[in-house]
């Protein structure tokens, strides 16, 4: 700039700038930047990256659950869990980090209050009147496994993520299943 304010006027006990002081101010801020250029460049001040899950960085386990005397919802929440890997450091929410779930005695679990006569489980088929209607004592009585399967999906997201993460579920209504060579860790629940 070739102008400058004036040294009298302006506003009362407003701070007078002349050129000079301009000047003064932009070379102390040429100074300062070029400072912190120079530890940039020496490594000091290094910049933080975020961390980006690999493939190769995924390690998958097994675990096994006893849901013999468990409450539904709460078992239904520590699976979701463990199928999401939100225990793990690496979670990322947009991929599949998780481990494999298995659970034995599914005809073993328990509800509170009078959900077992109350809680109802509807499917429509897509037709007129297609609309079923089970509940959970029938559910547990001819599929004991599904409703664990239906309380683990409802808590997982709704979209491929999910359907990809429902599929490392293994739900068994009784106290055998054959995934012994993966050798499964206990899961304390």
């Amino acid at each position: 700039h070739t102008h400058s304010r004036p040294a009298t006027g302006g506003r009362p006990g407003a701070a007078q700038w002349a050129l000079s002081d301009c000047g003064a101010l932009r070379s102390a801020a040429r100074g300062l930047v070029a400072a912190i250029l120079g530890i940039m460049a020496e490594g000091e001040l290094s910049r933080v990256k975020t961390y980006a899950v690999k493939a190769g960085d995924i390690r998958r386990e097994w675990y096994v659950v006893d849901a013999e005397g468990q409450t539904l919802g709460r078992l239904a929440c520590t699976i979701a869990t463990v199928l999401r890997g939100k225990q793990k450091a690496i979670f990322s929410p947009h991929l599949d980090v998780g481990d494999f779930v298995i659970v034995v005695n599914a005809d073993k679990v328990r509800v509170t209050g009078q959900k077992m006569g109350q809680k109802k489980y509807y499917h429509y088929s897509g037709y007129r009147s297609g609309l079923s209607e089970t509940s959970l004592a029938d559910l547990m009585a001819r599929h004991p496994d599904r409703a664990i399967r239906f309380a683990v999906k409802g808590m997982l997201p709704h979209n491929r993520l999910g359907r990809a993460l429902i599929k490392k579920l293994h739900v068994y209504a009784g106290p055998e299943h054959p995934h012994q060579a993966q050798q499964p860790k206990t899961l304390a629940v």
